[in-house]
């Protein structure tokens, strides 16, 4: 199994960073490259099993299985259900933990997931680069604001 991984420091306590990533339907929100998110069948979303239909700014659809919400952690982990992605056996977890020292966080993203060989080294690119590290920058704007 192939791993992309991206982390970073967000100047805002993990309380208020884990209060805006909790939202597993709040994508669009801090996120460039998410045009919509809408939870099916009209869920909450914070309900283990409930499925997100992601809408990509170009135009593709990505489809995630929440697996697991951990709040004392700070973290969940979800499954693809459906993407454009040339992927198989996909599982993200997002992270939040406090620095005690700054008061600050440090936030974690990333993926297991199997792919043919010849597609690996594109999709850890997209992953860690095109997805998380787009994402955990836009955090970081959204929260500074």
């Amino acid at each position: 199994m192939a791993k992309s991984y991206t982390s970073a420091v967000i100047e805002a306590s993990a309380e208020q960073v884990w209060q805006v990533v909790r939202d597993f339907d709040g994508l669009p929100r801090w996120h460039a490259a998410i045009e919509g998110s809408e939870i099916e069948g009209g869920g909450v979303a914070d309900a283990v099993g409930c499925v997100r239909h992601l809408t990509l700014a170009d135009g593709g659809v990505v489809r995630e299985r929440l697996v697991s919400l951990d709040d004392a952690e700070r973290s969940y982990t979800y499954d693809f259900v459906e993407s454009p992605f040339p992927v198989r056996s996909y599982r993200s977890t997002i992270r939040v933990a406090p620095i005690t020292d700054t008061g600050h966080s440090f936030v974690e993203w990333y993926s297991h997931w199997d792919a043919d060989a010849a597609d690996e080294e594109k999709m850890d690119k997209t992953f860690a680069h095109g997805v998380y590290r787009t994402g955990l920058n836009g955090l970081r704007e959204f929260l500074a604001q």
